[in-house]
């Protein structure tokens, strides 16, 4: 259940590439939360916000080429430093390629945070939602849902030992 905040300039990318690029992040957010991309119940709750930016560097507005900025906030225990790694990469690249050579190919433009929600502090539906919901929901099996969550919990927190 990755919620995306995508950060991109008005007129940077074509609307067609810009609808590849949405698509695309949000597969690379979810394939690295550890979910299947295909399913159709995943993706009903994969959301990406798009916002349209004015972006400055040093003070002054960034006229030279546009910079963008993600967002992929996921609940505690789905990402881990690797997942990370490759999916700040995969956005970069996948940016990048959206621009089709418009503006120098420069992966400074682009930034990626991927926080953490701790657990317990995620809501929608008007509740609080948990790990264990969520897994429950994507995989359609409470006590699963419940394990894997345990097992995700578990090793996102030992891992910050």
């Amino acid at each position: 259940m990755p919620n995306i905040d995508a950060y991109i300039p008005a007129g940077a990318l074509s609307p067609d590439a810009e609808r590849a690029l949405i698509a695309t992040v949000t597969d690379i957010v979810l394939r690295h939360e550890g979910a299947d991309p295909t399913n159709p119940l995943v993706r009903s709750i994969a959301w990406l916000a798009l916002h349209r930016p004015e972006m400055y560097v040093a003070g002054e507005p960034a006229t030279d080429a546009p910079r963008y900025r993600f967002h992929t906030a996921a609940p505690e225990g789905q990402f881990n430093d690797e997942r990370r790694r490759a999916m700040v990469a995969e956005i970069t690249e996948a940016v990048l390629d959206a621009e089709a050579g418009a503006y120098p190919r420069d992966p400074q433009r682009v930034w990626v945070f991927t926080p953490d929600i701790p657990e317990g502090t995620w809501g929608a539906g008007g509740q609080v939602v948990r790990l264990a919901d969520i897994l429950t929901f994507a995989v359609g099996d409470a006590e699963l849902g419940r394990k894997l969550a345990e097992k995700a919990l578990s090793r996102s927190r030992n891992a910050n030992v």
